[in-house]
């Protein structure tokens, strides 16, 4: 691919792979970022690139920078990573204790339902597994797995009202 060609694609295909970045990553600057990223990286491999495939290849690459960046973004807050609005508004020391209350009452209800409800509601509340992961496991359909869960969503926010 010549400059010419390359300095073309740039310009037909901007609009695109920012789309595709800001589409993943809900944040304009970040978007921007990764655009550059995703040309200056298309650039330095441009001779592996056919001309007939420079569209489906420039957003595979935008969709993969932008998912890298969501995984680092995430893993800087598993991490522990703090942003100062969190910092801010630690919680007192009644509010935790209502949550872990809150959260024991919750558990005793999950598992005080009847089948099919109990496994899978416990599964995804508490276990935290997809939808996908307790279809795999419980060895049924996931259309049938996501109906459990909205029933037992259900079942459960009728108990919590019951006391609230």
């Amino acid at each position: 691919m010549t400059i010419k060609e390359w300095k073309e694609n740039v310009m037909q295909y901007e609009r695109l792979i920012f789309t595709i970045c800001y589409q993943l990553v809900r944040d304009y600057q970040e978007a921007q970022n990764l655009t550059q990223e995703t040309f200056l990286s298309a650039y330095t491999h441009r001779e592996s690139c056919d001309i007939t495939t420079v569209k489906p290849w420039l957003s595979k690459i935008a969709a993969n920078k932008a998912k890298d960046y969501l995984k680092s973004a995430y893993f800087r807050h598993d991490r522990g990573e703090i942003s100062y609005e969190q910092q801010d508004t630690s919680p007192l020391p009644e509010d935790i204790f209502l949550d872990r209350e809150g959260a024991e009452k919750i558990k005793c209800y999950i598992e005080a339902l009847q089948e099919p409800y109990a496994l899978v509601s416990r599964l995804f509340f508490l276990e935290e597994k997809s939808v996908a992961e307790i279809s795999l496991e419980l060895q049924r359909p996931r259309k049938t797995v996501q109906t459990q869960l909205y029933r037992a969503k259900k079942i459960l926010q009728e108990k919590i009202k019951g006391d609230g």
